[in-house]
């Protein structure tokens, strides 16, 4: 059996309790090399084989989880964050589909919910943005022409961007020229909940700017949108005009 499991955001105890089970329990862990907190292996047992795939290619960690197999033992493919979000998971299943072997996913904490828990944000604010679009500027890995950071950027919502940090100058541009004004807030999160953890706020017309004077390249997470700035409505969900299922609205706040 192999399991697919979501390391979470950076803090070793941010995996969850199945996460941690999985790995305690494991015959052979693939981990995704300096995305994952080396503290994690620590779960392992001392009789577990340990493999860092961003020394392999699709093939050798095919081949790796194949051995396994075949000694009967149980094997942890341990991604970065959620494994749904750029974990290049899906190719894998579908050699282990081919192979006839059994797997299954452990979801995680993604990094973009552990930027916005450092910054102590809500993505979705009433009257600022209901939809968040998580995306990357295009790199050596394509973006579909339909999903431009232009094309995205009119909507105006919360973006965030992943793989993007070395990419700034021309994300830059296209958030501008998208649609977004320079002053919308933004942020930069080195290694969200990390021991390294580094926070840097800005606004989009200073984006790359602040990424370059603070020498950030990889590991980072790039947030963008008013959800950042302090003008929000209030929430119906505890509005003591607003009845709901469970509670009805008092006269005098109508």
């Amino acid at each position: 059996m192999v399991h697919f499991v979501g390391a979470g955001s950076g803090s070793a105890d941010l995996i969850t309790v199945r996460g941690a089970r999985l790995l305690k329990e494991a015959d052979v862990i693939i981990y995704a090399g300096s995305l994952v907190n080396p503290q994690l292996l620590a779960y392992a047992r001392e009789t577990c084989r340990i493999y860092n795939s961003a020394e392999m290619t699709l093939e050798q960690v095919i081949e790796t989880i194949r051995t396994a197999e075949s000694e009967g033992k149980m094997t942890v493919r341990l991604h970065t964050g959620d494994s749904s979000i750029y974990g290049a998971v899906r190719e894998q299943f579908d050699e282990l589909e081919r192979l006839g072997i059994a797997y299954d996913v452990c979801p995680g904490v993604s990094s973009f919910c552990g930027a916005a828990a450092s910054l102590k944000a809500e993505y979705t604010l009433p009257d600022v943005s209901q939809t968040v679009i998580i995306t990357r500027e295009a790199g050596k890995t394509p973006v579909p022409d339909r999903e431009s950071i232009k094309s995205l950027a009119a909507h105006q919502s919360t973006m965030i961007l992943f793989l993007s940090t070395s990419l700034t100058e021309k994300l830059q541009q296209d958030l501008l020229e998208g649609g977004y004004p320079a002053d919308t807030p933004a942020a930069v999160v080195y290694k969200a909940t990390w021991p390294e953890e580094k926070i840097f706020h800005c606004s989009v017309g200073t984006l790359h700017e602040t990424v370059t004077k603070n020498k950030l390249t990889k590991t980072s997470l790039i947030i963008v949108g008013g959800c950042l700035g302090d003008q929000y409505d209030r929430s119906l969900l505890y509005h003591p005009g607003f009845t709901t299922e469970y509670r009805k609205a008092s006269e005098e706040e109508k």
